[in-house]
């Protein structure tokens, strides 16, 4: 019996441990789901809804009623997949941080940025958590990243936010709904520990991610609009869309985690990711 692997000092070896109790890949963020990922945006020309070069009908729908500026800003799109949001904001001209755990999505974004022209854009591979991101931002945009993490990574979550987001920021994500017409697995925390797996995602009711982010201040929290083929934008009413704003240092900064930047009981910081390998080549 080797004893001398009793090592957790930290929050963060805490979240790494409990990372190791899925299977690899089977949650689609721990080992393995970078691969599981590339394997998904490999084949371009199915048909998945947001394959489409298209932004998310909310965030068109934030900048048009004035509640994101439309002036530009920094922003942050974590879960980037092919760009769509980010390309978006870039028109907008905020300067923005793409990241995801796909190669192949990455690629992806960047031969789109290159033909669409856009400017301002730095596209990131690998974990969100561990990539050096520098806020701090004026906006976090998270479609369809929060739901794909196991229960335990939201305290990373908060606290990436906690560290990059602006005081007066906002931040805002899709998420999958439980109830009907909605999507995602509606187990209880505990049993996904128990599966090993997350069921292809965690489904989200709205007082959850109000609850999960109530240090932040609730903008609007709605079901997505459906949004026809030939529609400028991305939408699917089994997804939650939440808008939030960060109080301004000084008047109630929140709590995100519990201490600034990071969970109670400290934080190790861990090296960036190194760059993603190409992936094996297609039969």
């Amino acid at each position: 019996m080797d004893l001398d692997n009793r090592d957790i000092r930290t929050v963060e070896d805490v979240l790494r441990l409990l990372d190791g109790l899925f299977a690899p890949g089977a949650d689609r963020w721990t080992d393995g789901g970078a691969d599981w990922w590339d394997g998904f945006y490999a084949d371009r020309d199915r048909p998945v809804p947001f394959f489409v070069a298209k932004p998310d009908e909310n965030l068109v729908s934030y900048v048009e009623r004035g509640l994101l500026p439309a002036g530009g800003g920094r922003a942050l799109d974590l879960g980037c997949g092919p760009g769509r949001n980010t390309l978006y904001l870039a028109s907008l001209g905020y300067e923005v941080d793409a990241v995801d755990l796909s190669a192949t999505a990455i690629r992806w974004a960047e031969e789109r940025a290159a033909e669409a022209g856009a400017e301002g854009v730095r596209f990131l591979c690998g974990d969100a958590f561990a990539a050096p991101l520098e806020g701090p931002y004026d906006l976090v945009y998270d479609s369809g990243c929060f739901h794909h993490l196991p229960p335990h990574r939201r305290v990373s979550h908060l606290a990436l936010l906690d560290r990059v987001l602006a005081p007066g920021g906002h931040f805002a994500l899709t998420a999958f709904a439980a109830g009907e017409g909605g999507m995602g697995s509606e187990l209880p925390d505990a049993d996904f520990y128990r599966k090993g797996a997350l069921d292809g995602g965690l489904a989200y009711t709205d007082a959850s991610l109000r609850g999960i982010f109530a240090g932040l201040t609730d903008i609007e929290v709605r079901r997505m609009r459906d949004e026809a083929a030939d529609s400028p934008a991305f939408g699917e009413a089994f997804l939650w869309t939440a808008l939030f704003r960060r109080p301004w240092s000084g008047r109630g900064r929140p709590d995100l985690t519990s201490t600034s930047g990071a969970p109670r009981g400290g934080r190790t910081v861990p090296a960036p990711p190194p760059p993603c390998p190409p992936p094996a080549p297609g039969p």
